[in-house]
């Protein structure tokens, strides 16, 4: 059986070279791309069989690269990492093709479990039984109005209802990925 190829699409360096190293000692193939025009090299020249796309790039979006992996090989296993995740992101990344949607920090062991588990569902997912908070709620709100304007700050504001700056301050304390 051949070596596993993920492709391991993450602007942060740092980061990167540590999920890499992490997957190299799983057994993986690491072909890692700061962005979609090193995914798009890399799918020229090769499929993955497996992906992890953190889902803000820099100033792109990651759902991007979920589109073009699995426009590439519907089989592909797609993990979408993200540091502030949502209802509207995560739904909007399995429409487009992705497998699982974790939130950071997740440790090796729960993306690689991810990949086990292939496309399946998992009925034994353990729920935590604590409310959502007003913060995260909002949270949320933002994050799916930021995604339907095309990350438009401006636009955001006034679908939100509020001032520019109070958005851009909200913005400044929680970083959007």
């Amino acid at each position: 059986m051949s070596t596993p190829l993920l492709a391991l699409v993450e602007d942060d360096a740092a980061l990167a070279a540590a999920l890499a190293c992490a997957f190299e000692g799983r057994g993986f193939r690491v072909r890692p791309c700061a962005g979609p025009a090193d995914l798009d090299a890399l799918l020229a020249a090769e499929a993955p069989s497996h992906a992890v796309v953190d889902l803000k790039l820099g100033t792109a979006s990651g759902l991007g690269c979920v589109a073009r992996l699995h426009a590439a090989d519907p089989a592909t296993l797609i993990l979408v990492l993200t540091g502030y995740a949502s209802i509207a992101t995560a739904v909007e990344a399995v429409k487009l093709g992705a497998s699982h949607y974790l939130a950071k920090p997740a440790s090796i062991d729960d993306l690689v479990a991810a990949f086990a588990r292939g496309r399946a569902p998992d009925p034994d997912l353990a729920l935590d039984g604590r409310p959502t908070s007003l913060k995260t709620l909002e949270w949320e709100r933002i994050n799916e109005v930021l995604a339907a304007t095309g990350f438009n700050i401006s636009e955001t504001a006034r679908r939100l209802g509020m001032h520019r700056r109070t958005l851009a301050r909200k913005l400044a304390k929680r970083r959007v990925s």
